[in-house]
């Protein structure tokens, strides 16, 4: 491998937390971005789980690609390790992305394992609000997550949808 490509499609777009020496947007074919992970630590609790996003099979993502320095790889690649892998519901691959000049390099992502315990699936707009509004990890509030990613998201030009919903709903005052 000549270079060391990263692809962030949820937090890592806002919070990298590794060196780089090249950020470009990206697109991912053949996955999408949904909140489909019960987060038991990051996010959530076993007793209170919430939802973090994963790279779910079938359709398109844009997200960030990192270019990572050579010497910085191995930090890199363990730093990832410990932030992605914590529960092992990712699974670590390198796929084909593609920037908006056309150019394509491989990137190494987290994409969800179905088969795990934590693997939400599709849930619809409304169990989603409820869970992400209840929820709070060693990493702080589910509702901080989704609205950060949605935010960021919007100041890189991406739009998601259905995270963009999410968030307005989130961001919206509870009553009484």
């Amino acid at each position: 491998m000549t270079e060391l490509w990263v692809f962030g499609y949820g937090s890592l777009i806002w919070r990298p937390g590794f060196p780089y020496i090249d950020r470009q947007i990206a697109r991912l074919a053949g996955a999408h971005r949904a909140l489909c992970v019960y987060s038991w630590v990051h996010r959530g609790t076993r007793e209170r789980p919430g939802l973090v996003l994963g790279l779910d099979r079938g359709g398109t993502c844009q997200g960030i690609a990192y270019r990572v320095a050579p010497e910085a790889w191995e930090d890199v690649v363990f730093y990832l390790r410990e932030r992605e892998q914590v529960t092992a519901v990712y699974l670590e691959r390198l796929r084909t992305i593609r920037f908006a000049d056309g150019r394509a390099a491989r990137a190494l992502t987290y994409m969800v394992d179905r088969r795990h315990d934590q693997y939400a699936g599709e849930l619809d707009e409304d169990t989603q609000l409820r869970i992400v509004a209840g929820a709070h990890g060693q990493s702080g509030d589910n509702r901080a997550y989704v609205v950060n990613t949605a935010a960021h998201l919007e100041e890189l030009g991406i739009h998601d949808g259905v995270l963009s919903r999410l968030a307005a709903r989130l961001e919206m005052p509870v009553a009484d």
